[in-house]
């Protein structure tokens, strides 16, 4: 009987104190970033879409924020992953173009940089990413040696959907820093690792970064041919034409097999009842191309510093902490997501980021200060402050200035009414371009 009396207190306090490990977990929120690839502001049919259905991103906005002033930090895929990864601005850590398959295998991001992966891994995550890199191919610069617990995917710019070869013939599907090719559809790859990472660390708080190949090409379906072998040179073999009509039901099918895949990462999260702990972002790299895909209506697409290039769908989904059916017109990048997500993990925010944390305003509607926002790519740059922004579409051409409270499709250049706004905004740029851009510190 008096063994049974000791025995009770140990084990209420065993029981308080697996209690209280628990209550710690559960304060830790789950964060989850899913990138797509050269998806357009258009292409969701939360935003208008008539030709592509998104159930899954549809409720995802539904029951959270839309964004309408969401950014890419670039109009191309490297600088803006560069600019995630580390809340700066890419120029600032030297990813200023595409990191290209052909001429840039020694390039890509300095292991020196701190990403959000690593920052948060000091907070108690446990960190893996399924996708596409695009800041480096050699191993030194892979995401194992950047944070990420775990990591399967590719390194390059695309891959063959079916074959995982690169654009200049190259094996590229790699298990951490090493290549191990595996048979399937990218996408559902992806989506497969995704669910895979979130059971088996589901008693303990993860990052899981989910950068999508969709919709970028080449432009395949599930049931495609593999285009690409070992040794295969861009144009070297002579392609199928196909048709506009065609290549849009391949897009449409690219980006709804996409969907399709976030909504069992969705549905992984409910069944493990970990739905209410978690943060999901969703947003795109840049916008859709010249070739395929719609931006909406904005002007320009892919490259360019039109808003078509750079202004990107993107919604945040955390219930129980973010009210449904939001729709937000705050200016924001992607460089701020770093400086949110540890804000809202409550962890130690990096020094020297160019990004900001948007934590208040996605939980209870804070307004962001005012700020200038920049935009450089291939000797274009652009400013942004409140309703305006200033283009310069090369070194010494004239100023284009737009009013995009009234005029969002930037179809009305103001400049020669406000000579002062240029005179003050050019001004800002020079000093924005000397600060960060590599090149000019050498």
């Amino acid at each position: 009987m008096i063994d049974k009396l000791i025995k009770l207190p140990i084990l209420f306090l065993f029981a308080l104190a697996m209690t209280h490990c628990t209550a710690q977990r559960q304060e830790k929120p789950n964060i989850i970033i899913i990138m797509a690839d050269d998806m357009g502001y258009g292409d969701l049919s939360c935003y208008g879409s008539t030709l592509i259905n998104t159930p899954n991103l549809d409720n995802l906005a539904a029951e959270g924020i839309r964004f309408t002033d969401f950014h890419a930090n670039g109009s191309v895929c490297s600088p803006t992953r560069a600019a995630l990864l580390t809340g700066k601005y890419q120029q600032r850590v030297g990813i200023d173009g595409v990191v290209t398959a052909k001429h840039d295998r020694d390039k890509g991001l300095d292991p020196s940089e701190k990403t959000f992966a690593e920052a948060i891994k000091e907070a108690g995550y446990v960190t893996g990413m399924f996708g596409k890199w695009h800041v480096g191919y050699q191993t030194k610069f892979n995401p194992i040696q950047q944070g990420f617990d775990e990591y399967i995917g590719y390194v390059s710019g695309n891959v063959d959907y079916h074959s995982h070869i690169d654009q200049e013939g190259y094996e590229d599907w790699w298990v951490g820093d090493t290549i191990k090719n595996e048979k399937g559809y990218s996408t559902d790859l992806i989506t497969k690792h995704s669910v895979d990472f979130i059971e088996r660390h589901k008693d303990e708080p993860f990052l899981l970064y989910i950068p999508h190949e969709a919709p970028h090409g080449p432009f395949q379906g599930r049931k495609s041919e593999a285009e690409r072998y070992v040794g295969w040179k861009d144009g070297a073999k002579q392609k199928k034409k196909v048709s506009e009509e065609e290549l849009n039901a391949i897009y449409k099918e690219m980006v709804e097999v996409m969907d399709e895949g976030i909504g069992e990462v969705m549905e992984t999260l409910k069944k493990l009842k970990l739905d209410k702990n978690t943060l999901v972002f969703f947003c795109s790299d840049n916008g859709a191309s010249r070739k395929v895909g719609s931006n909406g209506g904005l002007r320009g697409y892919k490259s360019t510093l039109w808003e078509g290039g750079h202004r990107v769908s993107a919604m945040a989904w955390y219930p129980g902490k973010i009210a449904p059916n939001q729709v937000n017109d705050e200016t924001i990048l992607t460089m701020d997501l770093l400086p949110t997500i540890m804000d809202l993990v409550g962890a130690e925010i990096p020094k020297g980021l160019d990004g900001l944390s948007v934590k208040n305003n996605l939980l209870v509607g804070e307004a962001l200060p005012q700020r200038d926002l920049f935009w450089g790519y291939a000797g274009r740059k652009a400013i942004r402050q409140g309703d305006w922004k200033l283009i310069l579409q090369k070194k010494d051409a004239e100023p284009l200035l737009y009013n995009l409270k009234e005029d969002i499709g930037e179809n009305d250049n103001v400049a020669g009414q406000h000579p002062e706004r240029v005179g003050t905004m050019l001004e800002k740029l020079k000093a924005w371009t000397e600060d960060v851009y590599i090149s000019t510190k050498k």
